[in-house]
């Protein structure tokens, strides 16, 4: 059931996060941007609302999945590790077994994750103008007519390892990331929780999850930052030979501020967004428990 409410939670918090990620991407990879309010001001210019919503459809169907695989993963992961343990798998977890097991489902999600965040960044940066605001036909054609487009023109130019650019950013981010979102979650339950209760309330598991994805993505915004870089990287550019390459050309170039990019964008857009995951994937195991 971790895995339904996982997938549920992921493609309700997509929707409602998208547009706010679509920005946070291009602040990130471009430099002609002054801020947030000025991407937002010139992406809607430019493309107007559609947009903001590049690659979305693709993007609900993979982030549910992804979800579905993060949380059942971390649930698995957390009662295989009390069993070994504790000899029990409903022990209760130390903090240390709930960043394990965090970590872990962040290092499984990274891995399928890999080629539709590729596509994504590739979707959200790429630049064709509304039609109404073009002159010809042939101004407007995108080089990426759609997500899975996206994928096929990638594989055919830089072949099945173009689907993987950025997988070692990606993957410190993710197990870093998701060891400190799990744990951020679950001390603020037991912290907020009244004693005696034996679940927390959904107010609770609003802020605790609001927050977990705060501090999440604060901490991740630097592998954010040169994953997105890689993951633009096109065959005919070739600008990054790897992680610690693309780091130190972007500090060199733009200053240690441009790793920070995108962070207060990051930090606005998690706490709507995981609020809702939590309290949907809260609220499906309670139903599931109840009426099941």
């Amino acid at each position: 059931m971790d895995f339904i409410a996982g997938a549920i939670g992921g493609g309700l918090s997509t929707a409602v996060g998208y547009p706010l990620d679509t920005v946070k991407v291009r602040i990130q990879t471009e430099r002609h941007y002054n801020g947030i309010w000025h991407c937002i001001q010139e992406t809607y210019r430019t493309e107007k609302v559609r947009g903001f919503y590049k690659g979305v459809s693709a993007s609900v169907l993979t982030v549910s999945l992804i979800s579905s695989v993060s949380f059942g993963t971390y649930r698995n992961f957390l009662c295989t590790i009390c069993k070994l343990r504790y000899g029990a798998a409903d022990a209760k977890p130390s903090k240390l077994d709930i960043s394990l097991a965090g970590g872990g489902a962040g290092a499984v999600r990274a891995v399928f994750t890999a080629p539709s965040e590729v596509a994504k960044v590739r979707m959200q940066t790429q630049r064709n103008p509304h039609p109404s605001l073009t002159s010809t036909q042939s101004d407007s054609r995108p080089k990426y007519r759609g997500s899975l487009h996206c994928l096929k023109v990638i594989t055919e130019e830089e072949g099945f390892g173009g689907l993987y650019k950025g997988c070692s950013a990606l993957l410190c981010r993710d197990c870093f990331s998701s060891a400190m979102y799990f744990l951020t979650y679950s001390a603020l339950c037991d912290w907020l929780t009244p004693a005696g209760q034996n679940k927390p309330g959904f107010l609770i598991v609003l802020l605790s999850g609001g927050f977990a994805g705060v501090m999440a993505w604060g901490l991740g915004t630097p592998l954010d930052v040169i994953k997105s870089r890689m993951q633009t990287d096109e065959s005919d550019q070739h600008k990054y030979k790897g992680l610690i390459h693309c780091a130190k050309e972007s500090v060199r170039k733009e200053g240690a501020k441009v790793l920070f990019k995108g962070l207060g964008l990051n930090c606005i857009r998690a706490f709507p967004v995981n609020m809702v995951v939590f309290v949907t994937y809260e609220g499906v195991l309670r139903f599931t428990d109840h009426y099941m």
